[in-house]
């Protein structure tokens, strides 16, 4: 196929309008329920957490079931695999939510209706960047090969700083949103339930709630500039995208709940979130060069599946034996038994 033939080819997508239709009314509803459930803040039990986190489990399982039939193996598979990298990505950004709401100070009742927020956020900007992404893909194949850098940067940023001395922090005087708030309008020093501001001395005052969105928000917008570059170099369908991030986004906030005291205990996960955006990278960046030298390979969707399956599977089972060599030895040598794994 020549270079002329690709530029000027569109994008297929088994997106229909009502298929489009369909997916944003299913999420709508959701978020509703969601914020309908978040209303009344309140300590998240486990069980409530296991049970909705099951239930948008179940979801992408019986969505790529019925895309099989439907449209074939092949955006079945596509779907899977872009969900798994989605989903795996999804668990770094409950981690960064786990530092913001811990730097914060958010008590624990807040916390799902921040993690809400954030979920919102990240959907919308999601959404923009999908689009953008597709407008991109359809001027020509150059733009594999620009997702492809910005992955490899990515993953190159992700493993240095991976395993690195010390637990992770938030300086939150230190985050240019919460400087530029501060500056904006007067805070309040303590919560006032779920509101963003209030009205104090005649004047309306923000929230440390607010504060915390703002700053849940831009980290959103981080995540959106990996997240969709790396599910494109699964799928060029801007409908598949998009479900992958929603069906992996929709159900963070329960997630966090169950994955809450397990999050620190994944300390080799920035290696294979690394390993697996710069697999993704060099799989766009040969797409890209297939189109140019024709004899270069080109790495299949199912192939992709598997790697991060045994990539994301390899860090845990060495994050957990990492942590058993530490209790080990701090059964052994008391004196190191208050020191905390370094979480990742």
């Amino acid at each position: 196929m020549s270079q002329e033939t690709v530029l000027a080819a569109p994008i297929e997508s088994i997106g229909s309008p009502l298929l489009w239709a369909v997916t944003i009314a299913l999420l709508l509803g959701l978020l509703a329920v969601d914020f309908a459930i978040t209303r009344r803040p309140h300590d998240v039990p486990m069980r409530e957490a296991v049970g909705w986190t099951v239930f948008y489990m179940a979801l992408p399982v019986v969505f790529g079931l019925i895309l099989w039939p439907l449209y074939g193996g092949t955006v079945s598979v596509e779907f899977f695999t872009g969900w798994v990298v989605e989903k795996s990505l999804s668990v770094d950004n409950l981690f960064v939510f786990m530092l913001l709401l811990t730097a914060f100070a958010v008590p624990r009742e807040l916390a799902q209706r921040v993690l809400l927020y954030g979920i919102v956020g990240a959907l919308v900007l999601r959404a923009v960047f999908i689009a953008a992404g597709a407008a991109v893909i359809s001027s020509g194949t150059w733009a594999f090969l620009l997702f492809g850098a910005v992955l490899l940067a990515t993953a190159i940023k992700v493993l240095r700083e991976a395993g690195g001395d010390g637990e992770k922090t938030v300086d939150i005087d230190e985050m240019r949103s919460v400087r530029l708030m501060r500056k904006l309008m007067p805070v309040t020093n303590r919560y006032h339930g779920a509101v963003l501001t209030v009205r104090e001395a005649g004047r309306r005052t923000l929230t440390p709630m607010a504060l915390v969105v703002v700053a849940v928000f831009m980290t959103d917008i981080v995540f959106a500039v990996d997240s969709v570059p790396a599910v494109y170099g699964v799928t060029s369908d801007p409908y598949i995208v998009f479900a992958t991030n929603v069906f992996a986004l929709l159900g963070l906030r329960a997630l966090y709940f169950v994955l809450r005291n397990a999050l620190g205990k994944l300390r080799h996960l920035d290696y294979g979130l690394g390993i697996i955006l710069a697999f993704i990278g060099v799989k766009l960046v040969l797409h890209w060069a297939h189109d140019v030298w024709t004899w270069l390979p080109m790495v299949p969707t199912p192939l992709s599946l598997v790697v991060i399956i045994v990539v994301l599977t390899t860090v845990t089972l060495t994050s957990l034996a990492a942590n058993r060599r530490d209790e080990a030895r701090n059964t052994k040598d008391p004196e190191n038994s208050d020191q905390v794994p370094t979480a990742s």
